[in-house]
């Protein structure tokens, strides 16, 4: 299937009550398992790398093992670049071909974020097919993800949600409503599902059809998820999951055959693992079958 970008993807996502699952990776064997995933399960996909293995593999490597994998599948499937904090490796990303790229200047003031993600966009929307996504709020880790839930200054405000999607363009908002990245340290962690709703009502009422992204899957009850589709969640990443998946199993392959150098026994017991793990996240956010 020729290479797509989210815009599309997530758009008719949010039309139809479903969430895109945005799965990351840190190499082959992990791309190869979320991409036999999406064609068994008929799913759209959206690989995302953060920027650690985006530096470290390269850009062009990365694109390139995408291509190669997404030009073979008979579903539609993008490369996203997770959490970027400058604006020039966003560039540089959408240059080598990456579909999707976010900019993350949450932590600036909003005038400046805004500025930040303007400038992303302009770049990106240039390239050709790029989405842009970009967040406005705290989206924290575990050890605050009370702190920020609690403190509404740290969320993200329905009417600057429609300030910084008028002043950017940005095609996919991620919003601040408690969520957090890593392992929550409650089995259900606390989440403003009124804010997602006012926020999604704001942008409705301008006619700003942008969809929203969820931050920080990993963790959340089965029921919080499904809440969050119902409130506008179109698109769900699952970060931490798949990297407990990935070390875990490869300590447990290595433990339990001491004795053997074979790295392929490892890749392809993590495969294995990687793709039950997203298969059941595809299962949940309704996006199996819609590819």
């Amino acid at each position: 299937m020729p290479i797509a970008s989210a815009r599309e993807m997530v758009a008719a996502a949010s039309a139809r009550g479903y969430a895109v699952g945005a799965f990351n990776v840190t190499g082959l064997p992990q791309m190869q398992a979320v991409v036999e995933a999406a064609v068994e399960r008929r799913a759209p996909l959206i690989i995302q790398t953060s920027v650690a293995p985006s530096r470290s593999i390269g850009p062009d490597l990365i694109v390139a093992m995408y291509r190669c994998l997404a030009q073979a599948a008979p579903v539609p499937i993008c490369l996203h670049l997770d959490h970027c904090t400058d604006a020039g490796w966003c560039g540089r990303c959408a240059d080598a071909g990456y579909t999707n790229v976010m900019i993350d200047a949450s932590r600036e003031e909003l005038q400046e974020n805004i500025r930040q993600t303007n400038e992303v966009c302009a770049h990106a929307h240039a390239v050709g097919d790029v989405t842009v996504e970009g967040e406005l709020g705290t989206v924290g880790g575990v050890e605050d993800q009370l702190a920020v839930v609690e403190d509404a200054s740290r969320l993200c405000d329905p009417e600057a949600a429609v300030q910084f999607v008028q002043g950017t363009g940005v095609d996919l908002l991620a919003p601040a409503i408690g969520t957090a990245h890593g392992i929550y340290a409650t089995s259900d962690p606390k989440v403003d599902f009124d804010r997602l709703r006012q926020i999604r009502k704001a942008l409705d009422a301008r006619g700003l059809a942008t969809p929203l992204v969820i931050h920080g899957g990993t963790g959340l009850p089965d029921h919080t998820v499904r809440r969050l589709i119902e409130l506008g969640g179109a698109k769900f990443n699952v970060s931490t999951e798949l990297k407990h998946v990935l070390i875990d199993t490869t300590r447990r392959c290595i433990e339990e055959h001491p004795a053997e150098y074979d790295p392929g026994r490892i890749d392809r017991a993590v495969k294995e693992a990687i793709k039950a793990a997203v298969t059941g996240w595809m299962d949940l956010l309704g996006c199996s079958g819609k590819a």
